[in-house]
């Protein structure tokens, strides 16, 4: 049983290493170029996947695995929707205006 869990627990390593090393961004790979990086860890697997962590994994501000890009919460944090809400009262200004009624929100 300690052997299955100890060869599931490598496979597992394994496939975080390549998934990794496949999501890392070609710029930011430290000294070597991404697809040697990969190649060491698929034909190494536990040892090149040790030597990606020490030597090759960028360091800094990184999206860890499994979390996204943050949005805005609300809508009112979210500059497009803002953004969109000026239009269209520019829009319902500028159509009164031209239906000869005056503004009743400039004033």
């Amino acid at each position: 049983m300690l052997r299955v869990a100890g060869v599931l627990l490598g496979l597992a390593l394994y496939i975080w290493f390549i998934v990794d090393v496949v999501r890392s961004s070609r710029v930011s790979v430290r000294t070597l170029p991404k697809f040697v990086w990969l190649l060491i860890v698929v034909i190494l697997p536990l040892l090149g996947g040790v030597l990606w962590l020490i030597a090759g994994r960028p360091r800094g501000d990184r999206p860890r695995f499994g979390r996204r890009k943050s949005s805005p919460l609300a809508p009112d944090d979210d500059p497009n929707f803002l953004r969109e809400i000026d239009q269209a009262t520019w829009s319902e200004r500028m159509r009164r205006r031209r239906d000869g009624g005056a503004d009743a929100a400039s004033t």
